[in-house]
């Protein structure tokens, strides 16, 4: 069976960076810092008090007041970056079969937003017996926003949710991937979305140690391969990619961004929180994406990497992409852009796959911020080029995006220019 090439056609987006794709890039280019003071609820007693939050979502822009009621809000997310990424396609929606026309959308956590409103208003009303909203569990379930992509377009095609934790959009990307090159499907709109910034979200990864707590900056808490970092700072968001069989692009004169050529999963089957000491999985995953892709190392110009600020994932990612890419390893670029978005969760991959999809297009590497002179971790090799505080410019042929996510799940992408 001869495998169909796949190519990505359509972006959206919604970050804490910018809720198009337009203002996200500029954001990202130019090393800004998406942290600030948690405002959705009072976080005044948590050991974590800021984030990297979503700002100034319309919803009202994507849907009446009525129908916004009956999403939360990671699914308003998802709606609103299906409809971004469909409209920077330019798919015809009247022409199109959409019976060949997929959704795979993830979410890490789902509606949790919807779960703790529901759940605590019975426990503080316990006398007056149970009084759920009839769409609780519509709202809350994490398949829901692919469901909801789907009814809204008519799209028939594959339809569910990927569920990996932070490596969940990936796999989403991967699914999408597989299933077009396998001729199940023309189109598939893969991503993910995640809005966990709630009191359980936040107080469950503080219980965890897994959040950095400077809280007196901000700005400056998300700095991966710091020697000072201290924890990743949560982020919400979501990313869609319209991906697309060659052909049916070529044939509708789509506008083609790149190529999506390979994709890779593994396991650490270590922990269930932290990530294998000496990046056994990490390195699986990024050699099982290069062999998916017919690839060799050196053919990988930037890679976009999971590197959330915590004091082991760092350092054993570091050492697998050293052990993966050799000498190559020192002419390539590597960035860790949670410096600027924070950790989107199950929303990660999707907005790390877009930076990939980007950087290959206009030949830029965004920053890691945070970086300072004198901070350096003695078990980090900075022969490496972590692209510091500042965009670089360069040919990026290739780009390779990992995500890994707890429970000891890795998923890698492969995307590069299209070249027919």
């Amino acid at each position: 069976m001869e495998l169909k090439r796949v190519v990505v056609t359509g972006l959206g987006a919604v970050t804490p960076l910018g809720n198009t794709i337009p203002d996200f890039w500029n954001s990202i280019t130019n090393g800004v810092s998406g942290a600030g003071p948690i405002t959705r609820f009072d976080a005044s007693l948590f050991k974590t008090q800021f984030a990297c939050e979503v700002k100034g979502f319309d919803p009202s822009l994507y849907f009446d007041r009525k129908e916004s009621r009956k999403l939360d809000i990671y699914s308003q997310y998802a709606i609103a970056v299906a409809k971004e990424a469909i409209e920077n396609s330019g798919l015809d929606l009247e022409s199109v079969d959409k019976d060949e026309v997929g959704v795979i959308f993830a979410a890490g956590i789902g509606g949790i937003t919807t779960f703790e409103q529901e759940v605590g208003y019975y426990y503080q009303n316990l006398e007056n017996g149970p009084k759920f909203n009839p769409f609780f569990i519509p709202k809350m379930i994490s398949d829901i926003a692919a469901g909801q992509i789907s009814i809204m377009y008519g799209f028939r095609g594959p339809n569910y949710s990927t569920a990996s934790a932070c490596a969940s959009s990936t796999n989403a990307i991967i699914d999408a991937f597989t299933h077009i090159r396998m001729g199940k499907a023309n189109v598939i709109l893969a991503g993910g979305a995640e809005m966990a910034l709630t009191p359980g979200g936040v107080g469950g990864f503080n219980a965890l140690t897994a959040l950095s707590t400077r809280n007196d900056s901000p700005e400056t808490a998300s700095r991966p391969f710091s020697k000072s970092r201290d924890g990743f700072v949560m982020g919400d968001g979501a990313g869609c990619l319209v991906l697309e069989e060659l052909e049916h692009a070529l044939a509708r004169g789509a506008n083609i961004l790149c190529e999506v050529v390979g994709g890779g999963m593994s396991a650490d089957a270590y922990h269930l929180t932290a990530t294998h000491p000496e990046g056994l999985g990490a390195r699986l995953v990024m050699q099982r994406a290069l062999k998916d892709a017919g690839m060799s190392p050196e053919a990988i110009d930037y890679i976009n990497v999971h590197g959330t600020s915590t004091p082991v994932g760092d350092i054993s990612e570091a050492k697998a992409i050293k052990e993966v890419f050799g000498e190559h390893a020192y002419k390539l670029n590597i960035s860790s852009t949670k410096s600027m978005t924070g950790h989107l969760l199950g929303a990660a991959g999707a907005v790390e796959a877009i930076i990939s999809v980007l950087s290959v297009v206009n030949d830029i590497v965004p920053p890691t911020i945070n970086f300072t002179e004198g901070d350096e971790d003695p078990d980090i090799d900075y022969n490496l080029n972590f692209t510091f505080n500042k965009a670089q410019k360069r040919i990026v042929n290739a780009a390779l995006s990992n995500t890994f996510g707890f429970g000891g799940h890795n998923a890698s992408l492969i995307v590069k220019k299209y070249v027919q």
